[in-house]
């Protein structure tokens, strides 16, 4: 293998290494739901890297983080992970040679009174990557990579759930609120005066 080729091949990895080293940030400041409270992240995966990233996601935007030890917390519950490799094309003898990585969470937002501000929905993204079936070395590399952007897209995916049904309630409140007008004053009427005939 040549220096050029090692070289082609170090430059896009850096380039993706060096993105997601950036770490996730909102367009705009994040709304959490009203009275949200200390907000716990429940996964069926105890160690899963997803939960642990929106819990720091979640602490960053001024939620508190649950402990065991906390009561009354509302659940972020994580019901579902799944990854899955689909080949989207085949080389001239039928091999894979091109696969689409999806990954699907299916999640829902419990408060302590059993009301589901979120209810249970799936998020699933998707992203394309080669596999030479010559020559593998290096697939297993950009595969990971890739699970690391899919991960840190889906948490800002499930946060934009969040914001947006906060939004929503806000503006329902505001809509809701009638806005006070000051009552008009009554007329006052003139003070009789003393030079007025009789």
């Amino acid at each position: 293998m040549t220096f050029r080729t090692l070289l082609t091949r170090a430059v896009p990895v850096a380039l993706v290494l060096a993105l997601t080293a950036c770490g996730f940030h909102l367009r705009n400041a994040l709304v959490l739901p009203p009275d949200l409270g200390a907000v716990r992240v429940v996964s069926v995966d105890r160690y899963s890297p997803l939960a642990e990233s929106l819990s720091q996601a979640l602490t960053r935007a001024g939620a508190p983080a649950a402990t065991e030890q906390t009561v009354d917390a509302t659940v972020l519950d994580l019901l579902s992970e799944q990854w899955g490799d689909r080949p989207i094309s085949l080389d001239e003898l039928g091999r894979a040679q091109e696969f689409s990585l999806r990954y699907a969470v299916t999640f829902e937002l419990r408060r302590p009174d059993g009301t589901t501000p979120v209810p249970r929905q799936t998020i699933e993204l998707a992203r394309d990557y080669v596999s030479n079936p010559v020559q593998s070395i290096g697939t297993e590399g950009e595969r990971e990579i890739l699970q690391t952007e899919l991960r840190r897209e889906m948490v800002a995916s499930i946060l934009r759930r969040l914001d947006a049904v906060a939004r929503r309630t806000f503006d329902t409140a505001n809509t809701a609120a009638p806005a006070t007008t000051a009552a008009p004053a009554a007329p006052v009427e003139p003070a009789a005066s003393s030079d007025t005939p009789r």
